[in-house]
């Protein structure tokens, strides 16, 4: 396609409400026009297959069909379109605890799943909302083995096996695949991760469907892909740098993704370079971006397709906002870089970038 015919602009993608037997009935802050549901939302998908353009040259195009017919201008120069589109995210929406489970690595996604995709799953989430006593479990104690984790899920007990993590409003944590993970009620959570939907539940706490029939649990395959021993996922501690009138914060890079969140109150100037898109999540606020040739109007939880090769434009904000920033990287020259050219100590940043 040549580049003069290319359209560039920033896009929207339409929300895709799932339906999960530990979700809620009403979805407020982020969506005040849903409450009284008939059945339990647990996820609100941002980046799904199946999510529409709202506008721009894709205008109601469902993003896995559209994801492969956009030239290189749109997904950047580094990724390839012969896949899914790379990134899925999500809003969180836990009523009751999440199952306890694991996701499989993409070695493993490759040999067992094909059929699913065959992408394994890390993943961050980002808690857009804990009210207090909110918690997660990640990642193993250190004294858990095969052994006595196996004869925890028979007892009932599998949660005790876990690291307890007290969540507040601002945190984030980090899952690589192949780490045991809850998540409790009490928040909203956005989470960012490889696009991949497998989940190896391993104890439901009893809970039968709608049906009256127990879900599903993947005992043996969660074996195969736990890692015992050191954990590497938790709690991240982000890096806080001030840029003119935003306020930037990084909270990880790893092969998969990298995610930093965004916050100011006036005009901010912002840039693509044609290496990779953007993908912006508003958490808060609204405005306008401005590019050469145009503008749109962006309120609170919309997700933003920033396309590769837009250049400069403008964020002009209404009101005081906030994003969650997110995009494949190239880890050394995108995140890694940014960081150090700011002068920020190795010591610092080398906690939130893993390989």
């Amino acid at each position: 396609m040549n580049k003069s015919a290319v359209t560039l602009c920033p896009a929207r993608l339409e929300p895709i409400f799932v339906p999960r037997i530990w979700g809620a009935r009403r979805l407020d802050p982020l969506f005040p026009e849903k409450t009284s549901l008939p059945e339990s939302v647990g996820e609100a998908w941002l980046t799904g297959h199946e999510c529409q353009f709202a506008g721009g040259p894709f205008a109601s195009r469902r993003l896995g069909d559209a994801w492969h017919a956009m030239p290189a201008e749109w997904t950047g120069r580094r990724l390839q379109r012969d896949g899914p589109f790379p990134l899925l995210v999500k809003f969180l929406f836990p009523n009751d605890k999440l199952s306890v489970q694991v996701h499989p690595n993409d070695d493993y996604a490759r040999r067992h799943e094909a059929a699913a995709g065959g992408a394994g799953k890390t993943e961050m989430w980002y808690a857009i909302e804990a009210r207090p006593g909110a918690e997660v479990m990640v990642g193993l104690k250190p004294e858990v083995t095969p052994e006595t984790f196996r004869r925890a899920i028979t007892s009932g007990t599998a949660e005790r096996c876990l690291e307890r993590v007290p969540v507040a409003t601002g945190d984030a944590v980090f899952v690589p695949a192949g780490t045991v993970h809850t998540i409790g009620p009490s928040m909203i959570l956005c989470e960012i991760q490889e696009h991949s939907d497998l989940t190896y539940r391993v104890y439901d706490y009893n809970r039968l469907t709608a049906e009256g029939k127990p879900r599903e649990l993947h005992i043996e395959k969660a074996m195969d892909v736990i890692n015992f021993g050191e954990q590497s996922g938790g709690k991240l501690e982000p890096v806080k740098l001030s840029r003119g009138p935003v306020e930037e914060t990084y909270f990880v890079a790893c092969r998969y993704f990298a995610v930093e969140k965004w916050t100011f109150a006036s005009r901010i100037a912002a840039g693509t370079t044609g290496e990779h898109f953007d993908l912006f999540i508003t958490l808060e606020g609204s405005g306008r971006f401005e590019w050469n040739g145009g503008a749109n109007d962006y309120a609170p939880a919309q997700t933003w397709l920033i396309p590769a090769a837009l250049g400069a434009y403008q964020i002009a904000p209404a009101r005081r906002s906030t994003f969650l920033r997110a995009y494949v990287p190239d880890i050394a020259n995108d995140f890694v870089q940014r960081l150090k050219d700011q002068g920020v100590a190795e010591d610092a940043w080398a906690r939130l970038v893993f390989p």
